[in-house]
């Protein structure tokens, strides 16, 4: 192996390290970002069940009627 291409050697790997940082940084970042949208997603899902809760609730749905008919 000659010298030309033992220098294209080396800068074929070094590109090819560079990618496989770049790649493997992106993927841990869209890791965290999916992580962080699926802990809000069961936030607002529990949420909604309390939300749910609270308006079928029988005394929720009394105290609409009563204050409806005061006005």
């Amino acid at each position: 192996m000659g010298v030309f291409e033992m220098v294209v050697l080396i800068v074929i790997v070094g590109c090819l390290t560079g990618l496989a940082k770049t790649y493997l940084a992106n993927r841990q970042a869209n890791s965290a970002e999916l992580e962080d949208a699926m802990s809000r997603i069961d936030n607002l899902e529990e949420r909604i069940r309390v939300l749910e809760s609270v308006v079928t609730d029988d005394q929720y749905r009394l105290k609409h009627e009563i204050d409806k008919l005061a006005d």
